[in-house]
């Protein structure tokens, strides 16, 4: 079945220096938009990620610090990587527990204001674990009767990932063919940022999902103490949470006015 869009959609796949949102480094980066008419573009890209490539990450993905030496930073591709996907939803393989909130990190370092407000994002891997908990390979082999070679290549997951959502859509008629339902379907849970740090509550207002204000207001926090904003700055936070707690902020100052 093929995708019904109403807009592009980018399914795309990184491969990094480890898993640490905040610290870690994108060195490699694939991303195949598919576009309203079926039509299909792609593009793979090695990072250097000036930092070193850990041994147990090269082991997973095959990239060394040696294949990078050579290759243009996150900064000099982050123009070419957000002109691809500004105009798109995207879609990925866990990836709104993980690259999307990498990605966006990434692009806010070099200045580039990425955020999800005007776009959905399917993660097909939620689709795959509600309906059959699997891995990517078998995740492959149920729905498409492929074997994935090259598994943690990025340009091979990112197809394998392509072709699993549209086997989803063949397999399970309860699946709306819409990007909003799918992202919808494959939301785990309502949060302001990527990382989680901010939950919506049940009336929809922002509230901190750990530590010792965990499930109070934002906004009371922010009343009650208001140091605690300029902790959070300071601290080893992500800077898309950082982005959406001064978003917050500035909300709440403008509404005295």
């Amino acid at each position: 079945m093929e995708l019904k869009l109403s807009r592009p959609i980018c399914f795309f796949d990184l491969e990094t220096t480890g898993i640490d949102i905040s610290k870690d480094r994108i060195v490699e980066i694939s991303i195949l938009k598919v576009f309203p008419n079926g039509n299909r573009e792609s593009k793979t890209w090695l990072v250097n990620p000036e930092m070193m490539i850990p041994a147990a990450s090269t082991a997973v993905h095959g990239i060394s610090n040696e294949k990078v030496a050579n290759e243009p930073t996150f900064k000099d591709l982050a123009s070419a990587v957000h002109a691809m996907i500004k105009d798109s939803d995207l879609a990925g393989y866990n990836s709104d527990r993980f690259d999307i909130p990498l990605l966006a990190e990434e692009l806010l370092r070099c200045g580039v204001d990425f955020d999800m407000k005007s776009r959905v994002a399917v993660d097909v891997q939620t689709i795959f674990h509600k309906m059959e908990e699997r891995t990517l390979s078998a995740a492959l082999k149920f729905y498409c009767g492929k074997s994935l070679e090259n598994a943690h290549s990025a340009e091979a997951d990112t197809t394998a990932t392509y072709e699993i959502l549209k086997a989803q859509l063949d397999r399970y008629p309860e699946l709306e063919n819409d990007m909003r339902s799918l992202s919808e379907f494959t939301t785990r849970k309502k949060s302001a940022d990527f990382a989680g740090f901010i939950i919506y509550d049940e009336k929809g207002r922002e509230t901190f999902g750990f530590g010792k204000h965990k499930g109070v207001l934002v906004e009371t926090v922010f009343d009650n103490e208001p140091g605690y904003y300029g902790w959070i700055q300071g601290a080893d936070f992500p800077l898309y949470t950082k982005k959406v707690l001064t978003a917050i902020k500035l909300r709440k100052l403008n509404t005295k006015f």
